[in-house]
């Protein structure tokens, strides 16, 4: 005959079985929104580039040697693509993106600013250029992401791998730009 069970076991099995349960619920609760097709809403500020492209065969003249799309330790690169006749507002925007870069602190050297197009020659540019790579790029495959508008600016995130991630068009925020890359390069 089986003996009536003590009631201090009967309580360690209940606590096991709630113990069970309260690491199972995480799990079933996502099974669930899994199955029924609800997603995680993250969202960047940037645009996502789709198809995903990259940018490993794109030749960038900077400064008089090719581009290394993948550099000697993972970094990212902000491609800087001005419109026509960058000027005031498109140098404005120059500022804040290195400021973005600056915000990154002791990370500020995973990212590198390269400016692809003529060079503005507005007077203050000078200060504000200092921090960029120069470069040109005769396929002219930025051209999609390139603005039309005068005086204005975009940007193309290019991770290390030479993968493009995001692009940022004319008009952006760049305080989503600083956001974005305080979420990427950590």
């Amino acid at each position: 005959m089986s003996q009536p069970q003590a009631p201090s076991a009967r309580s360690g099995r209940l606590k096991l079985v709630l113990i069970m349960l309260v690491f199972l619920a995480p799990i079933v609760a996502a099974g669930i929104l899994t199955l029924t097709g609800w997603q995680p809403t993250g969202k960047g500020n940037g645009q996502p580039i789709l198809p995903q492209r990259s940018f490993e065969g794109v030749r960038v003249d900077a400064g008089g040697k090719p581009w290394a799309w993948r550099d000697s330790e993972p970094r990212l690169t902000l491609v800087v693509l001005p419109g026509p006749a960058c000027a005031a507002e498109c140098v404005k925007t120059l500022a804040l993106v290195r400021n973005a870069r600056i915000v990154l602190n002791r990370n500020a050297d995973r990212l590198r600013l390269l400016y692809v197009g003529q060079a503005p020659t507005t007077t203050d540019a000078q200060a504000v250029m200092s921090d960029y790579t120069l470069g040109t790029e005769p396929a002219d495959t930025f051209a999609p992401f390139r603005p039309t508008t005068p005086d204005t600016v975009a940007v193309v995130l290019v991770e290390s791998n030479a993968t493009a991630l995001a692009w940022y068009p004319a008009g952006f925020d760049p305080n989503g730009l600083r956001k974005d890359l305080q979420k990427v390069i950590r």
